[in-house]
């Protein structure tokens, strides 16, 4: 006998049907976001969730606290609707990641995907179930504090990995458990903030819009993101949480959408502070004809958007769209099947896979820059005396960089206990570790420690010197104008190097510093980030040799900071600087006539190159490029070009490569960018190793939006460039033909 069963409905049907017995008030409440009560549930919270005045939560990580607030939500509410629950997890929870400009270094979107699953896990153990990350905003200005929280300056790269971060924090089904919500923010152009000061305005014309800042939140939204969040900031005089071009135009009709808009914290209130409204009604009417689906912290919608619905001026099936767009992410969640969190059902918070997780992640995140020959890697037989110095050395929290609302600093391991537990376990004889901070932190511009730093360098057969910045200078709200070393470093550094003993400098930042004035000091110089609970030890591995180096700069380092903005994909100008060009302003004769014939773009006062292009990194051993070949001369738009190149370990230890592949569009209906990256690939080449990299190009990778705003390729001459960062200068060309 068959037993016939019920269809499922799908969840549209399911929307829909719970939609149709919902109040006005109870739709308004879906579309509200506020604080959790911090470990509890205060009264005040209770009763609204209870009478269904409230859709979301956010920072509450309490797993007791959590159910109880979806037990209030599903069981004491009239229609049982779930809670959202949402927390920035943005490298890691417990176990923190390296800061994401860190993991943009590994050049490794695998890494990151990992990175973000475990975050997700742990996270979900919690009872949360939404992210406010990846972070998309292309980062060009170091003085802006959140670069630390993006994955650097070039929008293909950021694309790469913030889709592997979606994967990792949804999985392959948003349903299962451990799967949390990701979030795609800032929609769009907040990196471009005037100044690098955070909020600013952003002045984005839309081609540069188009073509440099919206293609990573492309690739989010293809990669399946549940959310999106607005910028602060105001896009060319309209703020993005009122932008009907960005949140209608491009991201509803154009990439057809169907996830959640949230605003971000209090951003619809400050519409009316952006001078945009005169208060919170306007604001809240602005905000909701743009498409936000729901208001974080701020109480715009509660307080005003009934009184709109009832006069006309916000549609109902406005409203409703709005609402539609909350109840599909949360059956999508699996929340009305299960809404409540069981901890043991998850893994434990910092376990030994995570961690090894975690170090994988910030050994491949630093960057070799500098070495001098038979510098690094350092070995105990021949340097058995090491001078650990720096005022980041032994602070395990400041390691862990911004956003780490969640980390567990008892698992962090600091660079001095990892780089002493590697000399009790060395073979070698009289082997000794020495400690001194020099500053008491990295911005204090007191001198009473260099003294006894010098001393003990002095001491020492090598210095291992880890510096840089505080956790606490990067992040939100946390810019700065000059990206220079802070406090007193140059000073601990000129001490250091008059010792006369080699100094290896580690730096740990959350953003690309300024070091033209450092560099000629040190011997070798390993770019660190905030490498996160196992950055210690990966660093240590690194030093010593255990492990290669093989991260990739995802930004360019800049000499001075005057040279802000500096990026590798800038126009050419009508005037580009040339070698022949370049005059440095103390070779100008005094007096000189001032002419402008044969001038070209360029500062008077620094060569204008990056001290560190874009890409760069070096391994422990020397890497060749050669024999760079297509298969064809023509690219028609139905075909695919293949291009070769042979990569040649020529060193006596391993070395992982990431091979970048360039190209420029020389003449084109709008100007292009010297140079776009469009496709990477990371190996491991052995002592002696020679291999054949592929890359295939098609028509849509040469693509772009020209004057007319669409999207397309353009006949004629390219150039290409395979190597070793934006510097590569192997190059061949093809044509594409109609």
């Amino acid at each position: 006998m068959t037993v016939a069963t019920a269809p499922t409905r799908s969840v549209s049907e399911q929307v829909r049907d719970l939609l149709a017995r919902m109040t006005l008030e109870e739709k308004i409440g879906q579309l509200q976001m506020v604080q959790g009560g911090g470990g509890h549930v205060p009264d005040h919270l209770r009763d609204a969730v209870q009478d269904g005045r409230i859709g979301s939560v956010l920072n509450e990580t309490n797993v007791e606290a959590v159910n109880s607030l979806q037990w209030i939500a599903t069981k004491q509410s009239r229609l049982g609707i779930p809670l959202l629950v949402g927390r920035d997890v943005i490298h890691g929870f417990k176990t923190v990641f390296p800061i994401p400009l860190g993991q943009a270094a590994t050049w490794n979107p695998a890494l990151v995907e990992r990175g973000a699953r475990i975050a997700a896990l742990e996270a979900a153990r919690t009872g949360v179930n939404w992210t406010f990350a990846p972070m998309l905003d292309i980062g060009r200005d170091p003085r802006w504090g959140r670069v630390a929280e993006g994955f650097g300056e070039d929008p293909f790269l950021t694309g790469v990995m913030g889709a592997a971060s979606v994967r990792g924090y949804q999985g392959d089904d948003l349903s299962a458990p451990g799967s949390i919500a990701a979030c795609a923010k800032h929609f769009a152009g907040y990196g471009a903030s005037e100044s690098g000061r955070d909020y600013n305005t952003t002045n984005i014309p839309e081609n540069e819009l188009r073509n440099v800042h919206l293609p990573p939140f492309h690739a989010a939204v293809e990669a399946g993101a549940a959310s999106v969040m607005t910028s602060f900031s105001d896009i060319d005089g309209i703020p993005a949480t009122a932008n009907r071009f960005l949140l209608r135009t491009v991201l509803r009709e154009e990439w057809a959408f169907d996830g959640v808009v949230v605003s971000d914290w209090e951003s619809i209130r400050q519409l009316a502070t952006h001078g945009l409204t005169a208060g919170d009604r306007d604001s809240a009417l602005e905000a909701a004809q743009a498409g936000v689906d729901i208001e974080m912290a701020s109480t715009a919608y509660a307080d005003h958007l009934a009184d709109l619905v009832c006069e006309g001026l916000v549609p109902l099936a406005t409203l409703d769209a709005l609402v539609e767009n909350i109840l599909t992410m949360k059956f999508r969640l699996g929340l009305f099947e299960q809404p409540f969190t069981e901890p043991s059902a998850f893994p434990q918070q910092c376990n030994s896979a995570h961690l090894a997780a975690a170090r994988d992640a910030a050994t491949e995140s630093l960057v070799l820059l500098k070495n001098v020959p038979g510098m690094l890697p350092l070995s105990f037989a021949h340097t058995p005396h090491v001078a650990v110095i720096g005022p980041l050395a032994d602070e395990a929290h400041e390691q862990l960089g911004t956003w780490i609302f969640d980390g567990d600093t008892q698992h962090c391991v600091h660079v001095l206990d990892a780089i002493r537990a590697l000399a009790a376990a060395s073979p070698a004889a009289d082997v000794r570790v020495t400690h001194a901070r020099g500053l008491a932190t990295t911005r204090s511009t007191d001198h009473a420690l260099i003294a006894e730093a010098a001393r003990v360098a002095s001491e020492a057969d090598v210095v291992v010197l880890v510096a840089g910045e505080e956790a606490i200078l990067s992040g939100e709200a946390h810019c700065r104008a000059d990206i220079t070393l802070p406090g007193a470093q140059e000073a601990l550094i000129t001490a250091l190097a008059e010792t006369g003993k080699p100094i290896v400098l580690v730096l740990m930042a959350g953003r690309a510093l300024a070091l033209e004035r450092v560099l000629p000091k040190v011997h070798a110089l390993l770019y660190a980030w905030h490498p996160g609970t196992m950055g210690g030890p990966a660093i240590a591995d690194v030093l010593f040799g255990v492990r290669e180096p093989s991260g990739r700069l995802p930004v360019s380092l800049p000499r001075v900071p005057g040279q802000v903005p500096i990026y590798y994909a800038h126009k050419n100008t009508g005037k580009p600087a040339t070698p022949e060009t370049i005059v440095h302003m103390n070779d100008i004769p005094a007096r000189a006539a001032q002419l402008s014939v044969g001038n070209t773009s360029f500062h008077l006062d620094v060569h204008p190159s990056p001290l560190f292009a874009f890409g760069s990194g070096l391994s422990y051993s020397q890497v060749g490029y050669s024999d760079l070949r297509a298969d064809a001369t023509e690219l028609s738009r139905d075909a695919a070009l293949e291009i070769r190149v042979d990569v040649t370990n020529t060193g006596p230890r391993d070395a992982h490569e990431v091979v970048q592949l360039y190209l420029r569009d020389p003449v084109a209906s709008v100007t292009r960018p010297v140079r776009e990256l469009k496709a990477f690939q990371k190996i491991l080449l052995h002592p002696g190793e020679r291999r054949t990299v592929a890359f295939t190009l098609h028509a849509s990778d040469l693509a772009f939006y020209g004057r007319a705003m669409r999207r397309q390729a353009e006949p004629g001459r390219f150039h290409v460039w395979v190597g070793g960062s934006a510097d590569a200068d192997l190059r061949l060309d093809f044509t594409l033909v109609d």
